[in-house]
């Protein structure tokens, strides 16, 4: 849940009191300047929510209809729903075992091998259709490995848009996650490590993608007076009042961080010993948020499989979630020709996120013991 303490209501009752409510005002340009500065890009223009955001990128950089777009196939559903709103098809990409993101190495072998680059285009051998773009989804707070990405990226002249949705302030190798693909999107729901109640952002470098962005997020209104508008535009605004919330939000982003890492790190230490319990990892080339701090439950080993341990916890009042089941598995891209993804079918199956809310506190103590009790080295489980 989110952590409201700062400025909120403060920044709310401004608006309010100024009459400043709907999808323009200062809040929603600081919104859009704080987040800028933070990521280190040079434009961020601010949507009603993330799955905006990454329907919005997908248009400006250029992805047409029956085109491909590579993207995570352990995600949540939105950046897959995204691809198909501009008409595209997504070509979904398992995840490498030991941080769980998109394998950078099938990303690699799928355009070398099952690709062909003729009259300047990259093409699906299979369907004929063109590859335009690669979506990365940082998941779970840690971010993709994306040098392998962004080399072969340039050597077929791909977009990369960063799915950050779940990983603001998340860094690879000291950059922050969200500058550096061509153009990134960010996610303030409810659940996120800043939250606007609903709320996104698209970050890039490149001013005409931005000012296309802003453009048709605001129903590609081209007159300021005048009600003319050149193409088919979208209502995708933030309205100035969560603005204001992220304004307070962004203001305590570093402690909220700091916050997540004394969890990570008192789960780590708290789930040692136990049998079957792998917790998430980070790899030396990442700084993650653990937005989602997440273990793997191995049946044999630990006593009882992920949803089978969901439900006995919930019976004592912890609630806990599993993964997303991975896109190719979805029946809404049933008619896909889906990739082989076994390391996303085992995280799927096995995963399981415990809580970690910014102000979890010392009740997590007791999300420690009752993982102890029901595993197959404590008292009896039932």
């Amino acid at each position: 849940m989110p952590e409201i303490r700062g400025n909120e209501w403060k920044y709310i009752k401004e608006c309010l009191d100024t009459n400043w409510v709907s999808s323009v005002g200062s809040f929603v340009d600081r919104f859009e300047q704080i987040v800028a500065d933070y990521v280190d890009v040079k434009h961020a223009v601010a949507t009603v929510n993330g799955t905006a955001a990454l329907h919005v990128a997908l248009l400006v950089a250029g992805v047409q209809p029956d085109d491909e777009v590579l993207v995570s196939t352990l995600t949540f559903i939105a950046p897959a729903n995204a691809i198909r709103y501009v008409g595209a098809w997504p070509v979904f990409i398992d995840a490498e075992p030991d941080y769980w993101q998109m394998d950078p190495q099938k990303v690699v072998d799928f355009l070398e091998q099952d690709c062909r680059w003729a009259g300047g285009e990259l093409r699906n051998k299979a369907t004929g259709q063109r590859v335009k773009a690669i979506i990365p989804v940082h998941i779970l707070g840690h971010p993709v490995d994306l040098d392998p990405i962004l080399t072969v990226a340039r050597k077929y002249d791909l977009v990369v848009i960063e799915d950050a949705t779940e990983s603001l302030g998340a860094k690879y190798k000291a950059q922050m996650v969200g500058h550096l693909g061509d153009i990134a999107c960010f996610s303030f729901n409810g659940n996120k490590l800043i939250s606007t109640g609903g709320g996104g952002m698209v970050v890039t470098d490149n001013e005409e993608w931005a000012q296309r962005a802003r453009h048709i997020s605001t129903q590609a209104k081209d007159d300021p007076v005048e009600y003319i508008h050149n193409e088919i535009g979208y209502n995708y605004r933030l309205s100035n009042i969560q603005a204001a919330m992220g304004v307070a939000q962004m203001e305590q982003i570093d402690d909220y961080i700091v916050a997540k890492h004394r969890i990570a790190a008192a789960y780590g230490e708290g789930l040692k010993g136990i049998p079957g319990l792998q917790p998430m990892r980070q790899a030396s080339w990442a700084e993650s948020v653990f937005w989602l701090f997440t273990v793997m439950v191995d049946e044999a080993e630990f006593g009882s499989d992920s949803r089978a341990l969901l439900k006995k916890l919930a019976e004592v009042g912890i609630q806990t979630r599993p993964l997303w089941q991975p896109m190719h598995l979805s029946p809404a891209y049933a008619d896909l020709n889906p990739n082989d993804c076994p390391v996303a079918n085992q995280l799927y199956r096995e995963g399981l996120s415990l809580p970690c809310s910014v102000g979890l506190g010392e009740s997590q103590h007791r999300v420690v013991d009752a993982l102890r009790l029901r595993s197959s080295s404590g008292k009896p489980r039932a």
